[in-house]
């Protein structure tokens, strides 16, 4: 054998020991495992039936109109919260207003039931209600309103609430107020409570 074989074959043998080496010093147990997560969110779905709570005609000084209406939760989440925004247009028919708010003059009476005139919770007219904050709305009657719950609306659920709308008699001069039309908006707001374990 040649010295360059010999060279050769000694190189050859001192890759493989080192590659031997090398090799057993990586040789170890191993395991693994993998995990899984999944997060869903809940739905908050607050509707009304029916949508068109009052829609009367040819009304006077001193009636009222007893109404009722639905409030449901069609969610999967509680509802902890509700606010009560009010918003409403005038249309002067006569144009004899003279800046005189035809809200001033319809008054709300928020009821226990359908029927009991002594199951007023709370009263205030129109202009009131749609300058007042959510929250003093809210301490006024709302924890009355929906009873045992506390003002709130569990997932799936629905409260019927009684409202009556009165035309005060004042005992004065109202002329100015025939043909007048008010267009009432009262937007519901539901809100979720706090956050929990799970």
């Amino acid at each position: 054998m040649s010295i360059k074989s010999k060279i050769g074959m000694a190189l050859a043998t001192t890759a493989l020991g080192a590659a031997l080496i090398g090799g057993g010093t990586f040789a170890y147990f191993s395991d693994s495992v993998q995990t899984n997560a999944a997060f869903a969110a809940g739905t908050l779905d607050l509707n009304a039936a029916p949508t068109t709570i009052i829609d009367v005609n040819n009304i006077k000084p001193g009636d009222w109109m007893n109404r009722s209406f639905d409030l449901k939760n069609d969610g999967s989440l509680d509802i902890s919260k509700i606010d009560l925004k009010t918003d409403y247009t005038v249309t002067d028919a006569n144009g004899n207003n003279a800046g005189e708010d035809f809200g001033k003059h319809i008054r709300v009476n928020f009821l226990i039931n359908a029927d009991k005139a002594d199951g007023v919770i709370w009263y205030t007219t129109l202009d009131q209600l749609k300058n007042m904050t959510p929250d003093a709305i809210a301490g006024n009657f709302w924890s009355q309103w929906f009873g045992e719950r506390g003002g709130k609306l569990a997932a799936h659920s629905s409260d019927k609430l009684y409202v009556q709308y009165e035309f005060v008699d004042n005992g004065q001069d109202q002329n100015k107020f025939q043909g007048d039309k008010l267009e009432l908006k009262w937007t519901f707001d539901g809100k979720q409570g706090a956050g929990e374990a799970k």
